[in-house]
């Protein structure tokens, strides 16, 4: 037997049991497995936008690939300088350095597998966001938060276009 794999456990999260959080208005994350219940090998969530959401801003992480499976609707991720649309079933992994940012299409709303490898311990980071979308905390913590959770904010042209030409 392998020791390696000895030392570790498997992780299990029900559904019925899984903590959900809304991050901002038309947008739930739930969560499922975090860096300290899997070694530290993957961070990994859903998230549900509806119509109109707005996503997740335009930043880059340094340690970690951060992967998309799209489980139904259509999602508008920004890669780099390029906007690609995935629908049901495509699957995109943004390695380590490499802007990126997410919505749901134009007139479509999007469920999403999103995970990170290795793990980031980002479970914090959506309970901030979750903190800030109630009114508990501000854009400035999350700003303030960026060296611990691994979350650097940039800027892209070709996302804030996507996002004008998306607004009616």
């Amino acid at each position: 037997m392998n020791t390696e794999a000895a030392q570790q456990t498997a992780h299990l999260t029900r559904s019925a049991t899984a903590e959900a959080i809304s991050d901002a208005p038309g947008s739930l994350i739930t969560l499922l497995a975090d860096s300290d219940t899997t070694g530290g090998a993957l961070t990994c969530n859903t998230a549900v936008f509806e119509e109109g959401a707005a996503g997740a801003p335009v930043h880059f992480h340094t340690k970690a690939t951060e992967f998309f499976f799209v489980t139904s609707g259509q999602l508008d991720v920004l890669v780099g300088d390029e906007v690609q649309t995935l629908g049901e079933g495509d699957f995109l992994a943004v390695p380590p350095g490499v802007k990126h940012a997410f919505a749901p299409a134009a007139g479509h709303t999007a469920e999403v597998l999103v995970g990170f490898t290795p793990g980031m311990g980002r479970f914090d980071y959506y309970r901030l966001l979750g903190r800030v979308n109630a009114g508990e905390a501000t854009v400035q913590d999350i700003k303030d938060s960026s060296p611990v959770y691994d979350n650097h904010y940039a800027e892209s042209a070709a996302w804030s276009g996507r996002r004008r030409s998306a607004e009616p």
